[in-house]
């Protein structure tokens, strides 16, 4: 496995495994996580996942303190740290994934653009809704906002642009479509993506621990469900 590293500053460096996104590149930036999640290091600070990247931010004063070369930078210090860890990876080993169910309603009141994106692509909502309930998904990364999930999979017969204007404030739960990704917006925030259902469940439980329901590489299953039932998830009497 061809690993690049780069600075990112004078405390971080980024491991570029791959240049495309897909669930090879994704596979391998799990293995990596999982590597330094068991790790311990007196210099390392913390690790980012992304959807082709891993950056590792470290210590350049403990590593200063660690090398016992001076002449060694703290960026090739920890570069050399990491090829010698990451050195015996091998696509052959596996990273176990869990399958999470994410009731959806897609009622018109929570689908305000699910007419949209049927008449982008020339299909009825309720195809829209077949298909995206019926798709293969796997959450590549956790960003933009608390818990927020890059679904990646859907099926390009339901993508659809962003909107040109963006919304002020988007409800917590709301199911998105943007591009040929899907994702569900944990927090009241701004977005543009095309509002298609909405979820009962919590994906940002500050008082949890992780406080992110969904975590890169979860496999995502959409579950089509009724107003009543929404209103039962909400209400903690669904079981």
């Amino acid at each position: 496995m061809n690993l690049e590293y780069s600075p990112l500053g004078d405390q971080a460096v980024i491991i570029q495994i791959g240049h495309a996104i897909n669930e090879l590149t994704h596979k391998r930036v799990q293995q990596i996580t999982l590597i330094l999640e068991n790790s311990q290091f007196d210099w390392f600070i913390e690790y980012v996942p992304a959807f082709t990247t891993v950056t590792v931010f470290y210590d350049p004063v403990k590593v200063s303190e660690l090398s016992s070369d001076s002449s060694i930078l703290p960026y090739d210090w920890v570069c050399k740290e990491l090829s010698s860890l990451l050195t015996n990876l091998r696509d052959t080993e596996s990273v176990q994934a869990r399958t999470v169910e994410i009731p959806v309603c897609y009622e018109e009141e929570f689908a305000p653009d699910l007419e949209f994106v049927a008449q982008t692509n020339n299909l009825h909502p309720e195809e829209v809704i077949d298909i995206h309930s019926k798709g293969q998904y796997l959450v590549y990364m956790i960003g933009f906002a608390p818990g927020f999930p890059y679904i990646g999979g859907m099926d390009e017969q339901i993508a659809a642009p962003r909107r040109e204007n963006p919304r002020e404030r988007i409800p917590e739960g709301s199911v998105g479509i943007a591009g040929n990704q899907t994702g569900v917006y944990p927090i009241e925030t701004p977005g543009g993506w095309q509002l298609i259902g909405r979820t009962p469940l919590e994906l940002f439980r500050p008082q949890d621990t992780p406080p992110s329901l969904l975590n890169a590489g979860d496999r995502i299953k959409f579950i089509p469900i009724s107003k009543a039932d929404y209103e039962k998830y909400k209400e903690g009497e669904h079981d």
